[in-house]
């Protein structure tokens, strides 16, 4: 079994800044459970362009206001404490904080290995560096 708090996976080096969010990885591939796990902030007024072409993901917003915009479309979600958004599709999307931060519940698949940070296309890289 494994168990792990947020406080102390927020005091470790599974907590990665990327200026306008900061997410804490709570599972992660070498875990082995074939999904990782992450406790994501978006912080409030700013956007982050997101392109997740190596992953799949579902986004459980658990705190704050904001909205995701599919970029193929220009549809735009709100988000709201209790919304669900599924990434089924690689969608290439811009997510905003708007009144105050986002907390968000976010599982990956494949699992992320600890160290990914959005690229100038706002993609994780499929193979990354690990947390030790």
């Amino acid at each position: 079994m494994i168990v792990r708090t947020l406080k102390e996976c927020k005091e470790s080096n599974r907590a990665i800044n990327g200026g306008t969010w900061e997410s804490v990885r709570m599972l992660l591939k070498d875990d082995n459970m074939g999904f990782s796990f992450h406790i994501t902030t978006i912080f409030k007024g700013t956007e982050t362009p997101i392109w997740y072409q190596n992953h799949l993901e579902s986004v459980y917003c658990m705190s704050g206001y904001g909205e995701v915009e599919t970029c193929e479309d220009g549809k735009i979600y709100p988000i709201e404490p209790g919304t669900l958004y599924i990434l089924d599709k690689h969608d290439k999307h811009l997510l905003r904080a708007t009144t105050e931060d986002m907390q968000m519940a976010c599982v990956f698949n494949p699992p992320l290995h600890g160290k990914e940070i959005h690229d100038e296309n706002g993609v994780y890289a499929l193979e990354a560096e690990t947390i030790d």
